[in-house]
């Protein structure tokens, strides 16, 4: 079976070249897989182009070991699914495309669900090499491989920009608007100066008290024919109450302070364990978790004012702090006050849905829309 090896050198803090050569290239060889070509990206889109073009004229299995972070992946991903079929592949089925991932990228969020840390783990362990080189091993291993549910998110540009079609972009990890968005392009901008995890907290403190005006409807899962919702009490999914096999569909107002979609994993980062339900309890069939936090839900929270939008950044950093602590702020509820409780009794603080997917509508006209599905 062919097998690509390839690196982002760029990726994280920059480990993936020595990493490959003194760990992973042994490795493979010694297993008599050596790569039949290695390559080194040296420019985005890179990765993508590099793979696409191998899979052209080829139909059977392949592999690809990948020494990066969830954005190299997600570019290959994106090109394969993007660029139409050539040759001997247009008249056959599609190559089996199946990788090895070498954590090297910055949070690493689809190796770290599919290889989480042990309780027993320090945050430094998932430096070390034995715990990178888990995939790697498990393919010389012959284990089967595990199947990626992908999320197809169609961009709508706000009506005075329609000139064209609408953009789709491809998930294999998360899709979001709201805070989590608006960290991930603010810490983009400080990768260079801070290329660690510290990167995302600086983000979120930037953004904490921001509130993002819109109405999101949620599709059931063809599973379950309804829009679940986690129930802090039972600790499992229930159907939403405004969910039924006749009417289906969930409408839910803001504003928003954090809205995230995810498929594949129960984490961001090695111990961001953002939707503990995907693992905990996982989905039947093709389904993405929706973490949300919508400020009006606080009952101390009176008007939208500066003053609110302050006091409810402080509870909101907290209640998200609970994913560092296992998934706990999944279970996080309100009492009358506005106070946050652990007990399972009361209003939830976290919206937790299980859905086939969602549409965002901006209030603003100047935003784009959204529309996430399988």
């Amino acid at each position: 079976m062919p097998t690509l090896l390839i690196y982002n050198p760029v990726s994280g803090g920059g480990t993936a070249k020595q990493l490959v050569t003194a760990h992973v290239l042994p490795l493979l060889e010694s297993a008599h897989l050596k790569p039949d070509v290695v390559l080194a990206t040296t420019h985005a889109g890179h990765a993508g182009a590099f793979v696409t073009q191998h899979l052209e004229g080829h139909a059977g299995p392949f592999t690809v070991v990948l020494a990066s972070g969830d954005g190299t992946l997600h570019e290959v991903i994106e090109a394969l699914t993007n660029t139409p079929p050539k040759g001997q592949r247009a008249a056959g089925p599609p190559a089996k495309l199946s990788f090895a991932l070498v954590p090297c990228g910055t949070a690493n969020a689809l190796y770290a669900s599919l290889f989480p840390p042990s309780d027993t783990d320090t945050d430094t362990k998932t430096d070390d090499v034995e715990y990178k080189l888990r995939s790697v091993r498990a393919l010389i291993a012959g284990r089967t491989s595990v199947p990626l549910t992908l999320a197809l998110t169609t961009l709508h540009a706000p009506p005075h920009k329609r000139a064209g079609p609408p953009r789709v972009a491809v998930s294999a990890v998360v899709a979001s608007t709201a805070l989590h968005a608006s960290i991930l392009a603010d810490s983009e901008k400080m990768r260079a100066e801070v290329p660690g995890l510290e990167r995302f907290q600086r983000a979120a403190a930037q953004n904490l008290s921001r509130w993002y005006a819109a109405s999101v409807t949620f599709f059931p899962t063809t599973a379950a024919g309804v829009v679940e919702v986690y129930d802090p009490a039972t600790k499992a999914f229930i159907p939403h109450p405004a969910s039924t096999e006749d009417d289906p569909l969930v409408d839910l107002a803001g504003p928003f302070a954090y809205f995230v979609a995810v498929v594949n994993v129960d984490r961001l980062e090695p111990k961001f364990r953002i939707a503990p339900l995907w693992r905990d309890a996982k989905p039947q069939g093709a389904a993405m978790d929706v973490i949300v936090l919508r400020p009006e839900r606080d009952p101390s929270t009176r008007m939208d004012s500066e003053e609110m939008r302050k006091a409810f950044s402080e509870k909101l950093k907290g209640v998200l702090g609970g994913a560092y602590q296992d998934g706990a702020h999944v279970g996080l509820t309100y009492a009358e006050d506005g106070s946050v409780r652990d007990d399972g009794e009361g209003w939830s603080v976290v919206e937790y849905f299980r859905c086939g997917g969602w549409e965002w509508e901006p209030v603003s006209a100047h935003i784009a829309s959204l529309r996430c599905r399988f």
